[in-house]
């Protein structure tokens, strides 16, 4: 089984501990991004993982590639080119204080890409699965292009396709996303999103909750899941619910709309050491919850429990195993000693 994922992957520059950005003197230097960190995971997992982009030919675009490599991924489709890497810095939150992410990403060599540089024929040869992000097609139009390239040589290819929508409005308007993300959806038949990603991209509220007072009730997001489905033909539709009480605790569960029927998981109390990749780590579980044979409510189950654990490690990527997920979502969360 092999999949491909496509998207940017950046340096990440962080203040240690939980500094702030006026307090810290030297940031911490590591690498992640939505589709990479799917990538990452999934080959955690043992899944045959592909990561495409395009990088600098400079020390961090080879420090990226290095890391994917160091972790399993398949780099062999990833194009070199372009002057920079696309950068953001992290300050961690605490409390009730919430983290903060600034970007430094305009003229990045994935953003500054063209359809014509990517070979789709060659990078999906042998998958079954591709998956891209809505903030892939946020980087510009020919971006957006290329993710519309890749999407429609998926399908034409059989491979299953799925799309995180993942609404970043530092990177477009609501407005530009719908439009752009709706001719996409045409060949996606896994949408995932989080609580606020419907609405922020198709306009699609989910009734009777308040994600800023940190209540997120899921007969909401029932509907919302039946609605993207409807509207756009999908097979299955995930959505995360992220009961956010303050930037160290936070409820995570996840709803899955599959054949008409809706999934719920259980729901993990968490206290966060590092949320970023949280998304990503549930898409990779579901990816592989599904690709490994599991029924809908155990990819879910396995889903959610993977994205709990990242929340334990540090940086974008979720370093954990499939035996370590595996356990979590058989009940086993007392966090004892492994002997």
């Amino acid at each position: 089984m092999r999949v491909v994922t496509f998207g940017e992957i950046m340096m990440r520059l962080a203040t240690p501990g939980r500094l702030r950005f006026s307090q810290a003197r030297e940031l911490e230097i590591t690498y992640g991004g939505g589709e990479a960190n799917v990538a990452v995971s999934l080959a955690h997992f043992g899944i045959d993982a592909r990561f495409v982009t395009r990088l600098p030919k400079n020390p961090f675009g080879d420090s990226a590639i290095g890391i994917l490599r160091g972790y399993g991924v398949d780099t062999s489709s990833i194009v070199r080119g372009g002057d920079r890497i696309g950068i953001y810095f992290l300050e961690t939150g605490a409390s009730q204080r919430p983290s903060v992410v600034v970007y430094d990403r305009a003229g990045s060599s994935i953003s500054q890409a063209r359809p014509a540089d990517f070979d789709w024929t060659s990078a999906l040869d042998g998958a079954t699965w591709f998956h891209f992000t809505g903030i892939t097609p946020a980087l510009g139009p020919d971006v957006a292009a290329a993710a519309l390239d890749a999407a429609r040589a998926a399908k034409a290819a059989g491979l299953t396709v799925s799309c995180d929508l993942n609404y970043r409005k530092k990177l477009w308007t609501p407005a530009q996303a719908q439009e752009t993300m709706t001719r996409l959806m045409e060949y996606v038949d896994v949408a995932i999103g989080n609580e606020e990603d419907a609405e922020k991209v198709f306009g699609i509220k989910a009734v009777g909750s308040d994600i800023s007072g940190g209540q997120v009730h899921s007969g909401g997001y029932e509907e919302v899941a039946r609605t993207l489905a409807g509207r756009f033909g999908l097979k299955q539709v995930a959505i995360t619910l992220r009961e956010s009480r303050s930037a160290d605790n936070n409820g995570w569960s996840a709803i899955l709309l599959s054949g008409g029927k809706v999934y719920k998981s259980r729901s993990y109390d968490i206290n966060i050491v590092d949320r970023v990749g949280g998304g990503d780590s549930f898409a990779a579980g579901l990816i592989y919850g599904l690709l490994s044979g599991k029924d809908d409510q155990a990819a879910l189950e396995y889903a959610v429990a993977a994205s709990c654990l990242k929340h334990s490690i540090s940086g974008d990527l979720n370093l954990v195993t499939v035996p370590e997920v595996e356990a979590l979502a058989g009940g086993d969360g007392s966090g004892r000693v492994q002997r």
